[in-house]
């Protein structure tokens, strides 16, 4: 049993509907001072929580677990934090536990990382108002017992991409991990990190970072095109849509990102390992690979970061 000082066991009794000291006191076995302790110990740690004369609550809309509708494998094992390293790691760590390890679709979410980052190892720290979460994903079966083979691993950004789009319901996704407002400007970012053993991994780690009610100078968030949409809903409607997207077939999966895409058809300027490519992004190949067509033939590109060029809809260029 968690120690009684342990503010998790609050967070896990805390809704979005006012509960009184003395309610929560009950269950917890702890004193009504204590409660209150707990809860601005929560506060320190980046969770939204209103202290006020009704009680204590969450902020509408925050994507604890007892917040967010779940209907699948993944998030069925689900945990809600303030602040942490990076979600990533925090869900490697919760695998490793000898004592708990985290199964198939687990998901840890977090208010905010101290040590977040994106592709190629860049930091990143999200703003308030972001949803930050990371699942970890295993091969075939609903409990993962297969490794995953490197075209497995190749297609998961992708699928991943699709359903944020999907779960969106705005934007357009840009090779190979970001969803882009319809102005161009960024509204997510996807991040995949695998444990390779040779042709395989035991295991890989889906991160992904959606701006919905704040964002960084530059970006956009989802509540200026969907005001109405919350941190908790939009959670589960991701984790339904990967539930989906990740089973697919490669080819639907290659199809649905291309009817998504603002990045086929168009003028890329791509930085690669080996420079950079200027030419049009034309199609993506079985393994999701970019093919883009320069002055001197084309070329397949299976990383890099790409910068499309012109704008979209009159918005800035991206």
């Amino acid at each position: 049993m968690s120690p009684p000082s342990n503010p998790g066991r609050l967070l896990s009794l805390l809704t979005d509907t006012p509960q009184s000291g003395e309610v929560l006191a009950g269950p917890l076995g702890l004193g009504r001072v204590t409660v209150n302790t707990l809860a601005h110990r929560l506060l320190e740690d980046g969770v939204p929580l209103q202290i006020t004369r009704a009680g204590y609550a969450l902020t509408p809309g925050t994507p604890a677990p007892q917040l967010v509708r779940r209907d699948g494998v993944l998030g069925a094992a689900m945990r809600y934090l303030g602040t942490v390293g990076s979600t990533q790691d925090t869900v490697r760590a919760w695998a490793d536990d000898a004592m708990d390890p985290a199964p198939h679709g687990a998901v840890v979410v977090a208010e905010r990382q101290t040590g977040g980052r994106g592709r190629r190892g860049r930091a990143w720290t999200p703003t308030p108002g972001a949803l930050t979460f990371s699942v970890l994903l295993r091969g075939a079966g609903d409990a993962g017992e297969a490794p995953l083979t490197l075209p497995e691993l190749a297609l998961m950004p992708l699928a991943a991409g699709v359903a944020v789009a999907a779960a969106c319901g705005v934007g357009g996704l840009k090779w190979p991990n970001d969803l882009l407002a319809p102005d161009g400007r960024k509204l997510a970012g996807i991040l995949l990190e695998a444990d390779l053993r040779g042709e395989e991994a035991r295991r890989a780690v889906l991160g992904i970072g959606l701006n919905v009610s704040g964002a960084p100078a530059g970006a956009a968030h989802l509540n200026e095109l969907r005001p109405e949409v919350s941190r908790a809903e939009v959670l589960g409607d991701i984790l339904s849509q990967l539930e989906r997207w990740l089973r697919a077939p490669p080819a639907e999966i290659l199809e649905a990102w291309a009817g998504a895409s603002v990045t086929l058809g168009r003028p890329v300027r791509v930085q690669t390992s080996r420079g950079p490519l200027e030419g049009v992004a034309e199609r993506l190949d079985a393994g999701g690979s970019l093919i883009v067509r320069t002055l001197d033939g084309t070329h397949t590109v299976s990383a890099g970061d790409v910068e499309l060029i012109g704008t979209l809809d009159g918005g800035p260029a991206p």
